[in-house]
């Protein structure tokens, strides 16, 4: 035996941080901040177009904010790529709910109201919590191959 401490072994100098240890990079915060905006654009597009064309542009409104999402996070493949659209979109949606002073709002009717922050809702948390996509031309596991 050796007169040296056994415990745990030590993690490589060489291995790169990564999630909340990873250094900022001002590039990657402006990105996440460019789809908020996006999110935001997309969230205002929506609340016009549903309330427009109600059943297709409900479905519209939805699919875009999915497109959206689910692009973020192919994209930075984080939940954080998702999510950032997401709350772009969120607040722009809330802040359209709040009307102006005079009674009036952006949308149209109740249930095109309720659909379409529930379903957006349920789209940015499906696409938030979805696993990670398979890497291109890994193995699937099998034995024998």
């Amino acid at each position: 035996m050796s007169g040296g401490k056994q415990g745990a072994p030590r993690p490589s100098r060489d291995a790169a941080a990564t999630g909340l240890a990873a250094p900022l990079d001002p590039g990657r915060i402006a990105a996440h901040a460019g789809l908020a905006v996006l999110g935001a654009l997309v969230g205002i597009a929506g609340a016009l177009v549903q309330a427009a064309w109600f059943p297709a542009g409900l479905l519209l409104a939805l699919v875009a904010a999915a497109g959206l999402f689910y692009g973020g996070r192919l994209v930075f493949g984080t939940q954080l790529g998702a999510l950032a659209p997401a709350a772009g979109w969120l607040i722009s949606v809330v802040v359209l709910l709040g009307g102006r002073p005079e009674g009036d709002y952006v949308f149209g009717d109740e249930l095109g109201l309720t659909l379409f922050m529930l379903g957006g809702m349920v789209v940015a948390v499906i696409c938030a919590t979805m696993l990670r996509s398979p890497q291109q031309g890994a193995d699937g596991g099998r034995p024998g191959k």
